[in-house]
């Protein structure tokens, strides 16, 4: 749609392009920006044109930057980009940035314009890629306004549903995705009250290398919620964990009863699985 209250485009080449005047906002790929009316904003500051890599390669695993399109993220994992750096066999894991990108309310049109950090800021309680870097405990990389930079993980960055802990001024720089995470076993399900709807509920779950295990909550929860095991529990533990969750919600696309239900039913299934694969 037109955002009719903008009078300002500026692109950002460098950090101190990055000082927010009053009314301005960042930008990426726009696409919940460009959806709905912004009062209030009177300017954008672009900041794909900061030229960030997409994906690289690490001693400690992957750094994906903000600005990297959902698309070029799945063209990664799915080795279909022949000038980004190819998957490691031994990360077995990366199939999942398929399964999020499948979970996230948007057609591969919007893929290709919708960013990585953009879904992580807009924070979403189904949010597709903080689904992704909740299960497998990514870190956000965070620039602020001072120059310096923070870090913490993504699962703590959204607070509520469409909430997070970003100041003002403050940039989303990269995702980073620890190795051993990328090295583990994992499973992603969800549902949806309607064919096409947004997810209602996520839940993915991991068993690393050194036997420990990781089920988080997402979509079904205002905020992600991370459970984590020294082992694969049983079934009884792990529906007892699940269920006794705070965050479930209420709105048109899920009641908060159904929500929990359905976790705890995916939970159990993603369990069995991992159970076999061990």
């Amino acid at each position: 749609m037109d955002i009719t209250t903008i009078t300002s485009f500026r692109p950002a080449r460098s950090r101190s392009d990055l000082r927010l005047n009053e009314g301005e906002v960042f930008i990426a790929g726009g696409t919940w920006l460009m959806s709905e009316p912004l009062p209030g904003t009177t300017g954008f500051v672009d900041l794909t044109t900061l030229d960030w890599p997409e994906i690289e390669l690490t001693d400690d695993g992957l750094r994906v930057g903000a600005t990297c399109t959902i698309a070029r993220f799945l063209a990664w994992a799915e080795g279909r980009a022949a000038d980004l750096p190819p998957v490691p066999s031994e990360w077995t894991a990366a199939h999942l940035v398929t399964d999020a990108a499948h979970a996230l309310l948007a057609s591969f049109k919007i893929w290709n314009t919708a960013t990585v950090g953009g879904n992580v800021c807009r924070s979403f309680a189904a949010g597709a890629m903080i689904s992704l870097a909740a299960a497998l405990d990514a870190t956000a990389v965070i620039w602020t306004p001072d120059g310096g930079e923070r870090r913490m993980p993504v699962a703590e960055v959204p607070t509520g549903n469409g909430t997070n802990v970003l100041a003002r001024g403050e940039v989303l720089r990269a995702l980073e995705f620890p190795a051993s995470a990328l090295r583990s076993t994992v499973r992603l399900r969800k549902i949806a009250l309607a064919e096409l709807g947004r997810s209602g509920a996520v839940v993915t779950g991991r068993v690393d290398e050194d036997g420990t295990s990781v089920f988080t909550l997402t979509a079904a929860t205002a905020a992600p919620t991370v459970l984590r095991f020294s082992e694969l529990p049983d079934a009884e533990t792990l529906a007892a964990s699940v269920g006794s969750v705070s965050g479930y919600y209420t709105d048109p696309l899920g009641a908060a009863d159904w929500r929990r239900g359905v976790s705890i039913e995916f939970a159990e299934r993603i369990r069995a699985e991992l159970e076999e694969a061990a």
